[in-house]
């Protein structure tokens, strides 16, 4: 579980890393806007987030019924950057509490 855990956190690290890199080529804008495509066209929800260097948000949207998936990372004055995105989305079964990983 733990190295489940930390795999997650280097991805989505090297995610931001890669981002930062990319600025001149990423889609941003309000957070609202942003949020509103992702569930209005895509009918992505927020499944989980986490915090990011210099107080970044990095979020991910996910529809099951599309299959479309959504990486994004908001600064903290509100703007927000799609870092990446895919289709295939699919919902792990989550180990009982105490269970190993």
């Amino acid at each position: 579980m733990i190295r489940t855990s930390l795999t997650g956190l280097a991805t989505l690290l090297f995610l931001v890393t890669l981002s930062e890199a990319q600025t001149a080529r990423s889609i941003c804008g309000e957070r609202d806007r942003i949020v509103a495509t992702l569930t209005g066209h895509f009918g992505e929800t927020a499944r989980s987030w986490g915090m990011g260097p210099r107080g970044r948000i990095i979020e991910v949207f996910a529809s099951t019924d599309t299959g479309t998936w959504t990486i994004t990372v908001t600064a903290p004055d509100g703007t927000t950057c799609l870092v990446a995105s895919g289709n295939a989305w699919q919902d792990l079964a989550q180990p009982p509490r105490g269970a190993p990983a």
